[in-house]
């Protein structure tokens, strides 16, 4: 990390990141170790969680417009959680937490089940080479932890410039039977319309300096039973 990184870090980390107890791994979340929104920020709100929140740059920007609304950044990058700090103290932003953890582990064992309204992941690594695709995020196995966390009417947004990481997401959200797409009632495309709460970033920039279309997906938690 750069040296205003590191004093971040050592000034910040305690107003910001959440302490997780660990399992065997320094990024991994110990079963049965759950937190209490409620308690860890101090109120009862919708709460919004974005999944590889990289430097930070959308989630710092939403929790500044949305004072009302709690958000928390996962993130298992010690620079890019430094940086949000950073960012989120400049722009005076207290509804603000990072946990640097693995987010299957977050979403299976730190959050309450039923606790989160919203669940983002933007640009997620696309792992584009074939011999990788099965190192991708939005897969089978992540369907049930995201159900877990999302409350009933919950919605999971996806965003990426990668044709087939978008073709692929569509896929495995199709076949989840907790799932249901939430594209606006007037909107007939293929995929969602850009998802107006999401500030414009440097991933997204570089997609579409490189000629890649970006696609949203969005898609609402069924009721559970």
């Amino acid at each position: 990390m750069s040296d205003a990184q590191d004093r971040a870090w050592e000034e910040l980390s305690g107003r910001y990141l959440l302490p997780v107890e660990r399992d065997a791994a320094s990024t991994s979340v110990l079963p049965g170790s759950t937190v209490d929104p409620g308690a860890v920020f101090g109120r009862v709100a919708p709460l919004v969680v974005e999944i590889g929140s990289g430097q930070g740059h959308a989630i710092v920007h939403a929790a500044g417009a949305q004072p009302e609304v709690d958000f928390l950044a996962v993130e298992v990058f010690r620079a890019g959680l430094a940086r949000t700090m950073l960012d989120a103290d400049r722009a005076g932003v207290h509804n603000l937490r990072l946990v640097e953890a693995n987010a299957p582990e977050v979403l299976e064992h730190l959050l309450p089940e039923g606790s989160v309204d919203e669940i983002w992941v933007f640009f997620p690594d696309p792992w584009h080479k074939a011999k990788h695709n099965k190192r991708r995020l939005i897969a089978p196995a992540f369907v049930p932890q995201v159900a877990r966390a999302l409350r009933d009417g919950g919605v999971l947004r996806l965003a990426t410039d990668w044709e087939d990481y978008a073709l692929q997401m569509r896929d495995v959200l199709s076949d989840a039977d907790v799932f249901a797409a939430d594209f606006e009632p007037d909107f007939e495309g293929e995929w969602a319309p850009r998802f107006a709460g999401r500030t414009m970033t440097a991933f997204e920039r570089k997609g579409l300096a490189k000629g890649r279309e970006i696609r949203d997906l969005a898609y609402r938690r069924l009721p559970r039973g």
